[in-house]
């Protein structure tokens, strides 16, 4: 795993269908738990569909190293241990840490979705914060001309917005647009 890069873990459950209301109370104890981790990034739970069991809980983190100490720890593997007797196949974690993971849906599809279609939702994120980031920064930039230079403003424009970008707005993104991308 490289430590460079943030890293997914997806964990895959398959509740029995008389532990759901259990299973619902260990999960919302369980994220509380991930959040407070060192260099915890986010998590998103998708629910299953009306009548489904299956559960995928999506957990990102800063650094490869910081995502292995939460594997490992003694508290998750207690959580791990509460959560069997629920389940039906077992805890599935799977650790991912390609960019290109975004555009794979956190179910048991495998294949990621046309390249044109990655590009085009990348496309309707991107170009509007491209025009709306230095507008909002010209302000600044007026008030700190060497902020304004031509370097310099590149590379916080960039920053602020491949920031919001990676670590919010295309996993929410992707997250909504799931139907249209595995189509």
């Amino acid at each position: 795993m490289n430590d460079s890069t943030v890293v997914t873990l997806v964990i895959q459950h398959k509740v029995r269908a008389e532990a759901l209301a259990r299973y619902e109370t260990w999960l919302r104890h369980t994220v509380g738990v991930a959040r407070r981790q060192p260099g915890h990034l986010d998590v998103n739970v998708i629910r299953p569909d009306d009548g489904g069991r299956q559960f995928t809980t999506v957990v990102r983190f800063a650094e490869a190293s910081q995502l292995q100490a939460w594997v490992d720890s003694a508290e998750r593997q207690a959580l791990v241990a509460d959560v069997l007797p629920l389940l039906e196949e077992g805890d599935q974690p799977q650790v991912h840490d390609d960019p290109e993971f975004w555009f794979t849906p956190a179910t048991t599809a495998v294949t990621p979705p046309p390249r044109w279609k990655q590009a085009l939702l990348t496309y309707l994120v991107i170009c509007p914060l491209t025009l709306l980031v230095p507008m909002l920064l010209a302000p600044l930039f007026e008030r700190f001309p060497l902020l304004g230079a031509r370097l310099p403003s590149n590379l916080l424009v960039n920053l602020c917005v491949i920031l919001p970008v990676v670590f919010f707005i295309m996993p929410w993104v992707t997250r909504r647009c799931a139907g249209w991308l595995r189509r």
